[in-house]
């Protein structure tokens, strides 16, 4: 017996000594990255280096975003599950360490024809001694679910930031909208006053006044739409920002909207050290590949160890004379027979794996799609905004021209009415343009995934 209590924290030292970890060490994979952005220069620089307020510089946009980034639903969801996984990651980590509870009973009552007391007290303790790595994988696989959860967090604030500033560059050209219809409904107004007039007194064709009017109508048809639609999205923005549905306040006008004339993009690999989406989906990988460790781990025996201090007595008086006890014991269990359960939760383990990594790949495929696909846009759009001036200018010139030869005589008004609508139309392109790579900035900054430094 005192050989055996000798010899037991050698053999335990023995077994502890010999822990590992079984399963696959984490690799981080090779993936295929360009040197440069596909449609675009390779620059050392990028507009994600600049946080979100220096890229977006209107006063009212700015406290939008921050009360957006303070009270939005989507924010206050995303920091609530950052707090569960951080919460699971904790719980993971306290499996390496013992587990000790307490015990107390008394009583009082009779048996076998005799009435008495009996008072109890433990204090018990439980440690699995973590031999292949079970635990040590567990905990592995937490963290990479809790960073991943703090990336997710990252990616809701840019998603919420841009989204805030596509919606608020909308509500502006709608705005610019409105004021065009508005003053073109005022235009044709005055031209079907005028040739209404004159029809009454017999110096103006009925078809003139009945296309004078028809402008009217549909310019002033276009009126309420746009109203609609401004409030839809002034409604849009209050539920980004928290808010119950109101007004929502404005700034520069759409053309005061600063856009940098050459925009970054940065190096491909930067990228996927910066888009939160792309680190979130290296995290996945990372549990994955620890669950894997997790599984295997299940072949082998688990060692624990459990203790008892305590004391037990008839008597109140006893317990802490001759009524202590006290026991320790090692227990070794393993597997034998389960029916290949083990078998397949290693496979379905690999298999979560080999999906995780497809996922990752899937991800880096797309951001360098995205930030390609933004970087095209956004030089395109500015080159068709220089042409929606232009034909703007020529439109303008046309009225004017026109204008001027119906005054001489040397023009039917139809030719002036036509000219109006065509400056209408240019007007309202050219602020949809402007409105287009204004939300094609936010978007290259979104999926630079921008504000962050690597």
């Amino acid at each position: 017996m005192v050989a055996l209590k000798r010899g037991l924290p050698a053999v335990l030292l023995i077994f502890i000594a010999a822990c590992k970890t079984v399963g696959p060490d984490y690799q981080k994979p090779a993936v295929a990255v360009p040197d440069a952005f596909y449609g675009a220069a390779a620059t050392t620089e990028s507009i994600a280096d600049a946080q979100w307020f220096d890229v977006f510089s209107d006063p009212v946009l700015r406290s939008l975003i921050e009360e957006a980034l303070r009270n939005g639903y989507d924010v206050r969801i995303a920091t609530a599950r950052v707090e569960e996984a951080r919460a699971r990651y904790g719980i993971a980590g306290a499996a390496k360490l013992p587990e000790v509870d307490y015990e107390a009973r008394g009583g009082y009552g009779r048996q076998a024809g005799e009435t008495g007391a009996a008072f109890l007290g433990n204090v018990g303790a439980f440690w699995e001694i973590d031999l292949w790595g079970r635990i040590r994988r567990l905990n592995e696989a937490a963290r990479a679910q809790y960073l991943g959860s703090e990336e997710g967090r990252r990616a809701v604030r840019l998603a919420l930031a841009s989204e805030v500033a596509s919606a608020y560059f909308d509500l502006r050209e709608l705005d610019e909208e409105l004021d065009i219809a508005r003053r073109t409904a005022g235009a044709f107004g005055n031209t079907y006053e005028l040739f209404d007039n004159r029809l009454r007194g017999g110096t103006a064709s009925g078809l003139e006044t009945s296309r004078a009017e028809a402008l009217l109508a549909n310019a002033a048809a276009l009126i309420p739409l746009i109203e609609a639609d401004i409030i839809a999205t002034e409604n849009q923005i209050n539920v980004l920002l928290g808010r119950v549905p109101g007004p929502i306040p404005r700034g520069g006008a759409l053309a005061a909207q600063p856009i940098p004339a050459a925009v970054p993009g940065g190096l491909p690999a930067a990228l996927l050290l910066r888009r939160p989406d792309v680190r979130a989906a290296e995290q996945a990988l990372i549990a994955a590949n620890a669950n894997v460790g997790v599984a295997q781990a299940a072949f082998y025996p688990s060692l624990s160890l459990t203790g008892l201090l305590g004391v037990q007595s008839e008597e109140l008086g006893d317990l802490f004379g001759e009524g202590r006890v006290w026991n320790i014991q090692a227990g070794l269990l393993g597997p034998i027979f389960n029916a290949g359960r083990l078998r397949n939760q290693h496979r379905a383990a690999v298999a979560q794996f080999d999906v995780a990594l497809a996922q990752y790949e899937q991800s880096v495929t797309r951001a360098l799609a995205d930030v390609s696909t933004s970087l095209v846009s956004l030089e395109k759009f500015a080159a068709a905004e220089e042409q929606r001036q232009r034909a703007l200018r020529a439109n303008q010139e046309a009225v004017r021209l026109v204008t001027l030869r119906y005054d001489s005589g040397f023009s039917a008004y139809f030719e002036v009415l036509d000219a109006m609508q065509q400056l209408f139309t240019a007007e309202n392109n050219l602020a949809r343009t402007r409105r287009d790579r204004l939300v094609a900035l936010v978007r290259l900054y979104r999926v630079l995934g921008g504000g962050w430094q690597t």
